[in-house]
């Protein structure tokens, strides 16, 4: 059995989907369900006797020591975050609230649990931290891709709370024993990935004839791992990961946000072409750029390939095109997450300014 924290979100949900799908251990799977955390990411193994689903928080103390002395994981997976660069600018209580208190409260809780355990189970538990590669800060063009070693440097207060949240995880194996591990990640990318985020904003506004706004100039750069590459790599240091190591997952795929909108739109063009037969591409508008925006991110992803013989299997060409005709096939998932509350933060969020003309862009 393991605790899987999170997992109704869009990571977490793949996680727990491919986990099921390659394995008969059972799943234990908190999840507050915050806008981001979506039930219907899991319907497919509602029925399932190995997944668990307790809704709940993981600052909730009492309800992680009841699932920890009920269930006795052999391991913790945490997922749960606040993830979204734009929402922490607007909001950043709930970050620092969930990503680093409530990490602290679940460390606490998985500390007191490891603890009790008989001698061979202790050594063999382990609780594994997902971060991102946010928390390195950023990138000039010609910089090396980020190491591991690399300090932190975190611009935002999505960022900022997770190497918050990675310093506790970090702390809590030198200074305790416990036997943590702590992979960050670049930009995922797939199915169930709620559409504020870049490509699926994209594919739902044009399908809907929205604009599809572009931060600035559009060259913001960043590494992009297929989600399913991710969760591959995030059972690997599960299996076989060294206590107390840091472990970047990439996809090996640094590639600006426009020449990403583009892609999209191509692949629109070929799989649901506009019936005025012009290219989604009209409808590229550039707004505001964010308050401090980070430039380039790119991860250096040789160390896991080294010690643990990892690598994607999805090149971008192949990924985004799968994830492309998900979101076309599975329209009822989006108009699910769709809701009021949803529609009124991307207006907010995206109508910072006056679009400007896509001109030589499109």
């Amino acid at each position: 059995m393991i605790l899987v924290t999170g997992g109704a979100g869009f990571i977490g949900a793949n996680f727990v989907l491919d986990w099921l799908a390659a394995s008969s251990e059972p799943i234990v799977n908190l999840d507050k369900l915050t806008y981001a955390g979506n039930l219907h990411n899991l319907q497919s193994v509602q029925a399932d006797p190995r997944h668990i689903f307790v809704q709940g928080d993981i600052g909730d103390t009492a309800l992680l020591n009841r699932l920890l002395a009920e269930h006795k994981p052999r391991a913790v997976v945490n997922f749960a975050a606040e993830s979204h660069v734009d929402r922490s600018i607007h909001g950043p209580e709930d970050f620092i609230q969930t990503n680093i208190v409530g990490s602290f409260r679940l460390l606490e809780a998985v500390r007191a649990h490891w603890t009790a355990l008989p001698e061979a189970e202790r050594a063999a538990f382990r609780f594994l931290h997902v971060s991102t590669d946010e928390v390195y800060g950023s990138l000039a063009p010609s910089d090396p891709a980020f190491v591991e070693t690399r300090s932190f440097e975190p611009n935002s207060p999505y960022s900022a709370s997770k190497a918050a949240s990675d310093h506790l995880v970090r702390a809590w194996h030198h200074t305790y024993g416990l036997p943590v591990l702590t992979t960050n990640c670049s930009n995922n990318y797939g199915p169930y990935h709620f559409p504020e985020k870049l490509i699926p904003l994209m594919i739902v506004n044009a399908l809907a004839g929205k604009n599809l706004p572009v931060y600035g100039d559009g060259m913001q750069v960043r590494d992009w791992l297929y989600v399913k590459d991710h969760c591959s790599a995030i059972r690997r240091v599960l299996e076989a990961g060294t206590p107390g190591q840091t472990y970047n997952v990439g996809g090996w795929n640094e590639k600006p946000n426009i020449e990403i909108v583009h892609m999209v739109c191509s692949l629109l063009d070929e799989l649901r072409p506009r019936t005025d037969g012009q290219s989604y591409k009209q409808q590229i508008t550039f707004v505001k750029d964010r308050p401090g925006h980070d430039r380039r991110y790119a991860i250096d992803a040789r160390k896991i390939e080294r010690e643990l013989g990892w690598k994607p299997a999805e090149t971008f060409d192949t990924g985004i095109r799968k994830t492309v005709q998900w979101y076309l096939e599975h329209a009822d998932w989006v108009a699910s997450v769709q809701t009021g509350a949803y529609r009124d933060w991307v207006q907010t969020q995206y109508a910072v300014a006056e679009p400007q003309a896509v001109g030589a862009a499109a």
